[in-house]
């Protein structure tokens, strides 16, 4: 066999420190602005944010914390998490984000089984820390993110971030590592069973970051202010970090202050062009925003995944207040993004009606991520809009192994997703359920995300959420769970009449029920296991 012909090109590594090093030398002088969980604003920039982590990484090793090793974070987005993000993975060792509002036995369980070396934490967290300590024998020390005067009394030997950090000089040479080190480490939410670890490199989370920046991607630049809503703990805050570096973004951190008047002040009083949520924080925005009657002065798109954003939901942001919506889909387990929704060129010549129909769904594949649907004999198949089945994925940032794991979940090379899709034939991709999610009534298939969505269109339906209920005849029957918006009186004649004329007779809810809160995962997915649970034994009303 001849020797192939290689180019002629310098051999650079993709390093998540050379992000940093980019955004410092020629983004140096744009801001970072986080409101603190001390409660009040601070502000630095991308030249500060590199030379602070250049003292971090110092203050890591001082602490004996070597290659490969993981730090644990528990805390919201801010100033002090980025530093940690880039520190930790340029000298070598691996972030792990620990996801705070899940139970404290399964944080302690994530911490043991990441082999947690020390765990960094807002201060707010440390009633939490203080309980789950003893339970993680492995962890050297707690870092509370404060400086001096806010470090709170503890039980614990505590360290001090600020002290830390203060002490060192920042002469530190990020070193030259191979693409292919792992770099962070983030766990599902673990809805069911244990949570499991995903471990991403160098190389997956830069090539994550130049795909989410692209035109019919995310769409991020210079000129944009970014703030992510969501939190940091949630895959890499989908990357938003990173990209914001590559692009020298502006980028606005809103702590642990969600609700929608914390997050439109900070909107507004930022200049903030781009943002990304879950549809469940942006139905508190929404909501608060239309209570006083006020507009967004300078928010032009937003993405909106985690779970499938209500039509509704879209129509207002894009009607009511001039934001384009940028739906997306993906996964932990991919980095998250696999998809994002974006009209073409030709698509301007459709009618209005035929546009929003496009948008609702989650889009198309971005560079790096391939994908593909299989029915239950495993074979692939069309992409005709019609056809749906089990939704495949694979890619240079698309899980191989969980951490830890002996086996692989790939078959024959492709990741399964647990999602049910459709695919058109221009490739735009529609989430119809999850796997498990599905009710399947008489031998055909329901989407309860269909479902939902025409409950959530209703001006009186606050949220819903659509689960399976056993039927003698039918096997599985749709039960919507309804969450009335405040002094409404909606009954349940109410919702199943606004399904006439929506979806085929036979879809529509053999029953509604309403409750005073659907409960949600620690990413803010509806929880509908626990649903499912409370109404395992119900049946319909006659």
């Amino acid at each position: 066999m001849a020797t192939p012909l290689l180019g002629q090109m310098m051999a650079a590594p993709l390093l998540i420190s050379s992000l940093l090093t980019h955004a410092a030398r020629h983004h140096g002088d744009t801001e970072i602005v986080s409101r603190r969980v001390e409660g009040d604003i601070h502000r630095y920039t991308w030249r500060d944010a590199e030379r602070r982590s250049r003292q971090l990484a110092q203050a890591l090793r001082r602490l004996g914390v070597r290659d490969g090793e993981r730090v644990g974070t528990l805390a919201w987005n801010g100033y002090r998490h980025l530093e940690l993000y880039y520190a930790v993975s340029g000298m070598g060792s691996v972030i792990h984000t620990v996801n705070p509002r899940l139970f404290p036995e399964q944080i302690a369980y994530i911490v043991n089984h990441a082999e947690d070396r020390f765990v960094a934490f807002d201060i707010g967290f440390l009633p939490l820390v203080e309980a789950i300590a003893p339970q993680c024998p492995g962890v050297e020390g707690w870092i509370a993110l404060a400086d001096r005067a806010h470090l709170p009394p503890s039980q614990l030997p505590l360290l001090c971030y600020e002290d830390i950090v203060e002490a060192e000089s920042g002469d530190f040479v990020w070193p030259s590592l191979d693409e292919h080190t792992a770099s962070g480490l983030c766990y599902t939410s673990g809805t069911t069973g244990n949570p499991k670890g995903v471990l991403y490199s160098h190389r997956s989370t830069v090539l994550h970051a130049f795909g989410a920046s692209l035109p019919d991607a995310m769409a991020m630049s210079a000129r944009d202010a970014v703030l992510p809503v969501v939190p940091m703990f949630h895959v890499n805050a989908w990357g938003l970090p990173y990209s914001s570096a590559l692009v020298g973004a502006k980028l606005v951190f809103p702590g642990k202050d969600l609700d929608g008047k914390s997050l439109y002040e900070l909107f507004e009083a930022e200049g903030v062009t781009f943002s990304a949520g879950v549809p469940t924080v942006w139905l508190g925005l929404l909501t608060y925003v239309k209570s006083i009657g006020a507009r967004f002065s300078t928010l032009e798109r937003t993405v909106i995944g985690g779970s499938a954003c209500p039509p509704a939901m879209l129509q207002t942001f894009e009607k009511d207040y001039g934001v384009r919506v940028i739906h997306s889909w993906g996964m932990s387990e991919m980095s998250p993004l696999g998809t994002l929704c974006h009209l073409r060129k030709h698509h301007r010549d459709l009618p209005a009606e035929a546009q929003q129909h496009i948008l609702e769904k989650q889009g198309t594949a971005i560079y790096g991520v391939d994908l593909k649907i299989v029915g239950p004999d495993g074979e692939a198949l069309p992409w005709d809009g019609k056809a749906f089945g089990d939704l495949y994925a694979r890619g240079p940032w698309v899980l191989e192994r969980y951490f830890r794991a002996d086996a692989s979940p790939l078959v024959d090379g492709w990741f399964p997703t647990g999602d049910v899709a459709t695919i058109d034939a221009e490739g735009y991709v529609q989430i119809t359920d999850r796997s498990k999610d599905v009710i399947k009534s008489g031998g055909e298939w329901i989407s309860s995300i269909d479902i939902e969505n025409i409950a959530m269109a209703h001006p009186e339906s606050h949220e819903a959420a659509c689960i399976a209920m056993q039927h003698p005849k039918r096997e599985e029957r749709p039960l919507l769970v309804v969450v009335r918006k405040p002094g409404s009186s909606l009954s349940r004649e109410d919702v199943l009449a606004f399904y006439q004329g929506r979806v085929v007779k036979w879809w529509i809810p053999d029953d509604v029920v309403f409750v005073d809160e659907i409960p949600h995962t620690a990413t803010g997915k509806m929880l509908k296991l626990k649903l499912r649970e409370k109404f395992r034994d119900h049946r319909a009303a006659s």
